[in-house]
Order: C-alpha cells, then structure tokens, then sequence
C-alpha cells in the first residue's frame, strides 16, 4: 500500500535523456522512480530522448539546445519541481584539453536560468585514482601508427589530470543551483558536497519481481546451462574496461564457483572490451542488454553478483543483487567499502588472487552475509526510496512557498539566500 502524498499532489518533471525502451541502467532508475511516485499520487512528467516513451523528448545526449528545450518546457508546465538525473556524460561532457574552465555540459544554462527549485541525483562522482582511470574520447585505432597511438594517450592522459578539478566543479555547480542534491552513498555525497544543506543519501531503489513462469532455481539454471551443484556469481553490465573484468579471465575460479557474465555493448561511448570466454567455470551469455524478465531469471538463479571495477561511484547491479539476497564481492572502492562495512558483501585488492580468495571466504560464511542482506533489503525497495523522494520533495517546495510568502510580504524583493535545504538523514 502506497503512502498518500500530503495536501494537494505536487508536480514534478524528471529529466532522463535516457528512458525506457531505451537500454541503460539510469532510464531504468527513472522509469521505477517515476511509476513509484505516480502510485503515491504525485502528478509526474518526464522528458526524454525522443527514443524513450516519456511524456516530452527534445534533449538527447549530443543536443546542444538541451537547455533552451528544458526552460521552454518548465515555462510551458510550471511544475513545482524540476527532477534532474544527472549524469554528466548524459549530457554530452567536454573537456577542453586547453582551457579547463571551459569544461561544459549542454545542461549547464538550464541550472543557470532556471526559476523552478531544481531537486538533482548525482550518479557520478569520482576520486582522483579513480578518475584517472576513466577513459578519454581520443580513441586509438588498429591502423595508427605507433607514434600516433603514443601520441593520442598523451592526450588523453593530460586531459584527464587538467581537467578533475573542472569536472568536480561542474558537480559542485549543479549543487550550488538546486534546492537539494541526492546521491546513492555517503562516499559519493562526500565527494560532491555532504557539508551542511549538501547531498542527501537515498539509496538506489531496487527490489525483487516475480517471474512470470513459476520455475525453481534448479530450473532456471537449467535456461542459462549453467551447472546446479555449485555456487553462481554473476557479472553483467556494460563491456568497458572500467568493469574490470580482466581479473576474472585470470583468476583461478575456486571449484565450489562458476562465474556467469553478460556483456552488453555501451551505446553512448565507442569503447567495447572483449572478453575471453574460454575458461574453466566461466561461462559467457551474449544476450545483449537484458530485459526486465531476463534480469528477475538470472538474479533468481544466482548466489552472489562479482564487481571488480576500476571506478565506481554507485552500481545498480550491486543493488539488484542486494535486493534478490545476494551478497557482492567487490574490488576496494569507497563506494563498496561502505556497504561491505554493513556486512553485505566483501571488498578485495584488484588481483585475481585476492578474488579468488575472496569468493572462497564469501562460500565458507555465506549464510551470516546471506541474512544480513536479507535484513537491508526492504529498506532499498522502490516504495520506500520514493517515500524518502517524496519527504524530500515536500521540503523543497515548503521552502518555495516560504520564499514566495517572504517576497510578498516584502514587497515583491526576494530573500537572496541558499536554495540548498539541511540534510533529512
């Protein structure tokens, strides 16, 4: 049973250049979000990448008129709150290999001249380890020469270590100009801002669904050909080099384990890491971006999800697994190491050796790690993310009939202070 929203039912505008049927996990995250809120009452608008079934399209990645399209929508709708979800290569990042302050993204105007308290979920923000690990657009090819090749990663090297200062400001400025931030974990808050009125953690919503067929775990097994008798982990996402899924091909996967992976092609970057296959306990799914169905089968099927990224600021899968009961194994990152101090997984150097004994350690304790993910579970579930969404939201627009109250009673002259609202945690 959904909470009733209090008084009169606000309007909110989520902005998503990705939503569904468009593949990604950030379309997926908006398109439960936004069913949730509907549930509750919220009168709730979305727009999109004309690709996606949202109620408005007219931004995309690589629109440089994103802005003007959003803030002649908001004149158009006047809903009481603008809901960003901001990630920033969504928004047709650049980086400027000279003159760093020049960094942009084609949302930046809207933030600027934007008159709707604008509430914004943060879904990447990086360390400087990290960050250099990311990779730059300048992409090598087969056929360049060596000196070319040697060349573009200078470059490309030089660019990521001009511009992390630029890229956390750009995060620092969306936060400056929102009436609240949201992100999925106190390290990510951290990074962007957590000081008084900074980000707001709320987790990342996810929560098990109910297959359509009534098929047993054995059975479900028996779909993917992968083996009853032993414990499965699962790696599945996008096919880049920041997944990291090199350590798998070289470890030495324990007997009790098979590794099941599905890789998926990213369709905003031109980077595609293959990976072999031909490996004892590995097996390779090529089922491309996985439907919902698809999903619930696989998380069903499994004992535990396997991360060994290089970056990570957040990770759906991770929450997914969480949500079917699974505990993670994942490489040391602050963002892993803040929910493997919760008990619901365990965090390990980045060799293969250190994973390998860590999927032993996980099989030899796996029923402690088993119920306290049981336990966490029911707090990431899609209505209760919304409810704290919606607590969240409500302040925010108190806070804008207080400001329009004052500047009445003031005579029209606005109270010029912080949109940012205290922290609710």
């Amino acid at each position: 049973m959904f909470n009733e929203p209090e008084s009169l039912p606000l309007s909110i505008l989520l902005i998503s250049p990705e939503y569904p049927p468009m593949p990604g996990g950030i379309g997926r995250y908006t398109h439960n979000l936004r069913e949730n809120l509907v549930g509750m009452g919220f009168i709730v608008s979305v727009v999109c990448d004309k690709q996606g079934n949202g109620e408005y399209s007219g931004i995309s990645q690589h629109n440089p008129g994103n802005s003007e399209v959003l803030l002649e929508l908001v004149e158009k709708l006047k809903p009481d709150l603008v809901h960003v979800q901001y990630e920033p290569g969504l928004y047709d990042l650049k980086l400027d290999m000279l003159r760093p302050s020049k960094t942009s993204t084609n949302i930046d105007k809207f933030y600027k001249y934007c008159k709707i308290p604008i509430i914004t979920t943060f879904h990447s923000a990086y360390p400087f380890k990290q960050w250099m690990s990311l990779p730059i657009p300048i992409y090598e090819h087969q056929q360049d020469p060596y000196l070319l090749k040697k060349a573009k990663q200078m470059m490309s090297f030089w660019t990521r270590i001009i511009n992390y200062r630029s890229f956390q400001m750009l995060n620092e400025q969306k936060l400056a100009h929102s009436a609240a931030g949201i992100a999925f974990s106190e390290f990510t808050a951290h990074l962007i801002g957590n000081g008084e009125g900074g980000c707001h953690v709320i987790p990342h919503g996810a929560e098990k669904r109910e297959l359509v067929s009534s098929q047993s775990k054995s059975q479900l097994r028996d779909l993917f050909s992968i083996p009853r008798d032993r414990r499965v982990a699962l790696a599945i996402g996008y096919a880049t080099k920041t997944k990291g899924w090199d350590i798998i091909e070289k470890m030495e996967i324990p007997d009790r384990w098979t590794i099941v992976m599905n890789a998926s092609k990213n369709e905003y970057s031109h980077e595609f890491y293959q990976t072999s296959e031909n490996k004892k306990n590995l097996i390779g799914l090529h089922n491309e971006f996985l439907n919902e169905e698809q999903l619930c089968a696989l998380f069903s099927c499994a004992d535990a999800v396997i991360l060994p990224y290089k970056v990570s600021s957040g990770s759906g899968i991770m929450f997914d697994g969480l949500s079917y009961g699974l505990p993670f194994v994942a490489s040391n990152l602050g963002f892993f190491n803040e929910f493997a101090l919760l008990g619901l997984g365990i965090t390990a150097k980045r060799t293969a050796v250190a994973f390998s004994e860590a999927l032993l350690y996980l099989d030899k304790h796996y029923e402690e790690y088993s119920k306290r993910v049981t336990a966490f579970k029911n707090g990431i579930s899609w209505q209760e993310v919304a409810n704290k969404h919606a607590q969240l939201y409500r302040k925010c627009a108190k806070r804008k009939e207080q400001d329009i109250s004052y500047s009445l009673s003031t005579g029209g002259k606005m109270l010029v202070k912080s949109q940012q609202i205290g922290d609710t945690k």
